[in-house]
């Protein structure tokens, strides 16, 4: 490579062969699984105004002050390149009369920017998953986001994850912890790590999930939820879980997991690799395989009405790194022409053999006496070689493949 090559930008990456694969997988398996649950598909811009993001996810939150990119345009408006689903997906419903088809369950996935430290599994353009229901104030709504996050799971092959669950209560209840909070940390403020004397006067309770050592004594002592919530932020709770049963969906109760802005409500959730297990491994310190809650007041920072509403993500790139490397698919066919005479018949019978709906490599070009030889390093099913006015059709393997591949090619006559 010369010197004079541009390289990547930091904080991106390249995507190709068996990475690529994986990632496609894991696409292709989310549409397949919204699908079965009814989701309804939505293309999303990438860069929305940056009040969107500045609203909705409050201006003291890392995300907005340290995280985003934003710009002025030419007509002198601040954009920003989206660094999350939510915030866009809400402005879209309330601008476009999406209020219409409510409840309304919908899914979407593609880039998202953040300007943060590049890591294992992080990156500054990174891929998400997305799932919404907004207009459902119902527990159902929540078990069967989360019944479809545990398929999508289980459909991909990850294992070793569970559903970490809490609730955060309706507003009365969450307000009464939080005064509870600020009550508890406030006579330890000194003791506490820097980021979460912050937090203190911000969000309190992301205190609880704090990680640092000197956080750690005073959180087993912390008021917990349960004591401030109202009976229908009980029963609510209730129903999610007595519903996660029904769908047999497994998890636990974690007491610490929260949500520090306002307008999160009752269910927050976290599929989490269990302790030791392969998927633990694989991702290190990126915990968390998909994450998600209930947003009641979302809407209302926008200017709209009450509407409630929950959803969850999935980085694309956690989840492809827990898939795996996947090898590229064998083609069902790989048609060679070693005789340049009979190039227009190969190219009529590969286009055969496509339009069929089998896959097909083609071969025409090169050394004469190569040809075949390239043709057998491709991994397929069959090969169909065309020299001196013959075909000639030879199988690689057996099984059910080459018994379709052989069944659709009798059918064009190619054999």
């Amino acid at each position: 490579m010369s010197k004079n090559t541009p390289k990547a930008i930091r904080g991106t990456q390249d995507i190709f062969g068996p990475d690529a694969e994986a990632f496609a997988f894991v696409v292709e398996t989310f549409e397949r699984v919204r699908k079965l649950y009814r989701f309804r598909r939505a293309e999303m811009p990438v860069f929305e105004k940056t009040e969107v993001f500045a609203r909705s996810l409050g201006e003291t939150t890392d995300v907005v002050s340290k995280e985003m990119y934003s710009f002025e345009d030419r007509g002198g408006d601040s954009l920003t390149l989206r660094p999350e689903f939510t915030a866009g997906i809400a402005r879209a419903y309330l601008t476009n009369g999406w209020q219409q088809h409510a409840p309304l369950k919908l899914a979407t996935h593609g880039p998202l920017f953040r300007y943060e430290r590049p890591q294992k599994g992080r990156y500054r353009q990174f891929h998400q998953i997305d799932a919404e229901i907004i207009g459902a104030a119902e527990p159902q709504a929540d078990v069967e986001l989360l019944a479809m996050a545990d398929q999508l799971l289980k459909e991909l092959g990850i294992e070793g994850v569970t559903l970490h669950l809490n609730t955060l209560g309706d507003r009365e209840s969450r307000e009464a912890w939080r005064a509870a909070l600020i009550d508890y940390f406030s006579a330890v403020k000194g003791e506490l790590s820097e980021d979460s004397q912050e937090r203190l006067e911000k969000n309190p309770l992301r205190i609880l999930d704090s990680k640092d050592r000197r956080d750690r004594p005073f959180l087993a002592d912390a008021p917990k939820i349960d004591d401030f919530l109202s009976e229908d932020a009980r029963v609510f709770f209730e129903a999610v879980t007595s519903g996660l049963d029904a769908a047999g969906v497994n998890w636990i109760r974690a007491e610490s997991l929260v949500r520090g802005l306002d307008y999160y409500r009752h269910t927050a959730f976290e599929f989490i690799p269990d302790e030791g297990s392969a998927a633990a491994e694989a991702l290190g310190a990126q915990s968390t395989v998909l994450g998600g809650g209930r947003y009641d007041g979302l809407m209302e920072s926008l200017g709209g009405p009450a509407t409630p509403a929950v959803g969850w993500a999935a980085g694309i790139e956690r989840l492809a790194m827990l898939v795996g490397d996947r090898p590229e698919a064998a083609a069902d066919i790989v048609v060679v022409v070693e005789d340049d005479e009979m190039i227009e018949v190969g190219q009529e019978a590969v286009s055969a053999i496509r339009n069929a709906g089998l896959s097909a490599e083609f071969i025409a070009s090169g050394g004469k006496k190569k040809r075949y030889d390239k043709a057998t390093k491709v991994g397929s099913h069959a090969i169909l070689s065309m020299s001196d006015g013959e075909r000639r059709l030879r199988f690689r393997s057996e099984g059910a493949d080459c018994e379709r591949v052989a069944a659709q090619l009798k059918s064009l006559n190619l054999d």
